[in-house]
């Protein structure tokens, strides 16, 4: 299909064409005939009772230092365009909360990937929560009584902000560490947001796995190891991607969550999972493509548009 498609990401002149994958999001729209358009969240907005953004033609090569080349500014009406793509990095606050309210408006006439209404529902963190018997002992709360109530029944203990991304944040709290006050003296004094705590899983030390979902199917994974010294596993972190095959309990845990994802709309999905333990579902902007592809030989960007025709065509 040729499609008239746009990302709304952060620069494009500042993304790792070697990483990123909405790049190969995009190189795979452009090699299906499509027409592409870049625009920053920063760009979008509403006037007359239209969804517009200051977008420009985009025009992307994997060639290092010359990577894309962008239009002069066009004023378009979002609903004139066949899909946008909702692919600017967290943090998942109220920027990020109103883009997705302005996309409301366009949705489903203009497909957004993923459902912004979906995403705003259900944040990484929270959207596990609705899969209890998947997920280790958590416990989100902004109560410093509770929090410490949870930490002297498991001991061992991450601390994450709820709303963070790329390991920002996390702290791996062990039984001997005096710190958790502090720490959350400090989170106080900075946000009103709740935090996420849960049991330490210690399997992180062999990898915590990326798990890439297509419309609610398993479609390719990584293994991401946390180097010495450190709980993360996350690359942003330092971690190292590894290639992995699915063991029986991850197949589980897709397939209890594949349907509740096609349903919301959330195509393209990216879930973490360490040991048996589900511990977070990434909807916003998930990551991953370009090393499975290393990995595996596997373009999934190409099945992500597969799926996402035939939505247009359903």
């Amino acid at each position: 299909m040729t499609l008239k498609v746009a990302l709304q990401m952060d620069p494009v002149e500042n993304i790792d064409i070697d990483a990123d994958s909405t790049f190969v999001i995009g190189l795979e729209a452009q090699r299906r005939g499509s027409e592409l358009y870049h625009y920053h969240p920063d760009d979008l907005m509403y006037e007359g009772g239209r969804v517009l953004a200051s977008a420009r033609r985009l025009d992307l090569r994997y060639e290092h230092g010359n990577h894309f080349t962008l239009g002069a500014p066009e004023l378009i009406d979002l609903k004139t365009l066949d899909v946008v793509w909702l692919r600017q990095d967290p943090p998942f606050d109220m920027a990020y909360l109103t883009s997705t309210y302005l996309l409301d408006m366009i949705h489903p006439d203009t497909l957004v990937v993923n459902n912004p209404t979906e995403v705003r529902r259900n944040p990484e963190k929270l959207y596990i929560a609705r899969f209890p018997d998947l997920i280790p002992p958590s416990l989100v709360s902004r109560n410093v009584d509770a929090i410490k109530a949870f930490r002297a029944k498991y001991e061992d203990i991450i601390v994450k902000p709820l709303y963070g991304n790329g390991g920002w944040g996390v702290f791996h709290i062990k039984p001997d560490d005096e710190n958790l006050n502090t720490l959350l003296e400090m989170h106080m004094a900075a946000s009103r947001e709740p935090l996420m705590v849960q049991a330490y899983i210690p399997a992180v030390r062999q990898g915590d796995k990326r798990i890439i979902l297509i419309d609610g199917e398993a479609a390719g994974a990584i293994n991401r190891v946390p180097p010495e010294g450190e709980a993360r596993s996350n690359m942003h972190a330092g971690g190292t991607p590894e290639p992995c095959a699915l063991t029986a309990r991850d197949m589980e845990i897709c397939t209890a969550i594949g349907q509740d994802l096609r349903q919301r709309g959330l195509i393209f999905a990216g879930i973490d999972v360490i040991g048996d333990y589900l511990t977070e579902i990434n909807v916003t902007s998930p990551t991953g493509l370009q090393e499975i592809r290393r990995f595996d030989g596997v373009a999934l960007e190409e099945k992500l548009w597969d799926a996402i025709e035939a939505r247009l065509q359903a």
